[in-house]
């Protein structure tokens, strides 16, 4: 066969096949670099940070002998009785009202209930050490932010304003998931779910939560470098975060103008509208933004999800079984796109 009768066989085999081909002629270099352009170096970059801020974290509390105190107060705040009777009430609620009527073990719901085993396993003790080595990293390398005056404000006054320029902190690093590329390939996977429940809320990659807990650690350590915030503040607020998830059409009557209701929150995990309603707990910060959209009582159900399925759905018709599917959810923000 001549060089001309091989390059028009090429020509016709999928790009993919040829490309195996042509590192498998190149040795184990050209497989190796095969191999390697098929990642996102971005996303390990992502990771790399991650893994430093932890790093920080974890020598600290070492140092200190706090290590299994911390990791069990964080667990005491993100996994507090508190939380699992409103996710158990909510799930209830979600029978006998939803917003759209599902099977108990309908495909979504299991796979974001793998996601829940995920979070109380690897993400709750992730959260509470990027707290921790964020807190560290800003009070050794930006000490100037302390805001020492305030420690004479009174707690019911200090604790609020912390909480809500805290919020403010998580706004802009959803914003931010939105906004970038390298961001959003994490935050992809929170929006892939087709069957919104209060346990969508744990449907998240682990490296998505890195940007929020280094924003959400500035105002916390400018306003309260010497108090910390009661667990209990902690755990109402995480409450208020995961109820936004519910299959419910519930507004919030008039509160729902302050906080960030199921249906004002379902608006955001809608296809075509996911710049808007971008609030993680009060709504005052897409106000601002101008990228409120408050949705009425009598409002139809829209669908949720992403359009053309760009990461791993259970939905599909040849979705993997829910673990095998999950690895892959997490895998995919690794991979080069295109």
């Amino acid at each position: 066969m001549s060089a001309s009768q091989v390059q028009a066989l090429d020509d016709r085999l999928p790009p993919a096949v040829t490309g195996q081909r042509r590192a498998a002629a190149g040795g184990p270099t050209g497989v190796w670099l095969a191999w390697w352009r098929r990642l996102s170096l971005s996303s390990f970059a992502v990771a790399g940070v991650t893994a430093a801020v932890l790093w920080v974290a974890v020598t600290d509390l070492l140092r200190q002998g706090r290590l299994e105190t911390v990791l069990s107060a964080g667990r005491a705040e993100l996994a507090a009785p508190l939380l699992v009777a409103l996710v158990v009430v909510t799930g209830i609620c979600e029978r006998i009202w939803p917003a759209e009527r599902r099977a108990v073990l309908a495909r979504g719901h299991v796979q974001d209930a793998c996601f829940v085993a995920l979070h109380a396993i690897v993400v709750i003790p992730l959260m509470t050490l990027l707290s921790v080595g964020a807190a560290a990293l800003i009070s050794g390398h930006a000490a100037w932010i302390e805001m020492r005056w305030t420690q004479h404000w009174p707690g019911w006054l200090l604790v609020p304003v912390t909480v809500v320029a805290m919020d403010g902190a998580n706004w802009l690093a959803h914003y931010a998931d939105h906004r970038f590329g390298l961001l959003w390939r994490f935050h992809a996977l929170h929006h892939s779910q087709e069957e919104l429940s209060v346990l969508t809320s744990f449907r998240a990659h682990p490296l998505m939560h890195t940007t929020g807990f280094l924003l959400a650690a500035v105002p916390v350590v400018a306003l309260m470098p010497d108090r910390p915030i009661a667990p209990v503040v902690i755990t109402i607020y995480v409450c208020l975060g995961t109820l936004q998830h519910a299959n419910l059409r519930w507004t919030f009557g008039p509160a729902g103008r302050v906080l960030v209701s199921p249906a004002y929150h379902r608006l955001h995990h809608a296809p075509d509208t996911q710049r808007v309603n971008l609030g993680v707990v009060l709504t005052i910060w897409d106000v601002l933004a101008g990228r409120a959209r408050f949705p009425s009582r009598g409002d139809g159900v829209g669908p949720t999800g992403l359009d053309g399925r760009p990461v791993p759905v259970e939905q599909d018709a040849s979705a993997a079984p829910a673990l095998l599917l999950m690895a892959g959810q997490l895998i995919e923000p690794f991979r080069a796109q295109g």
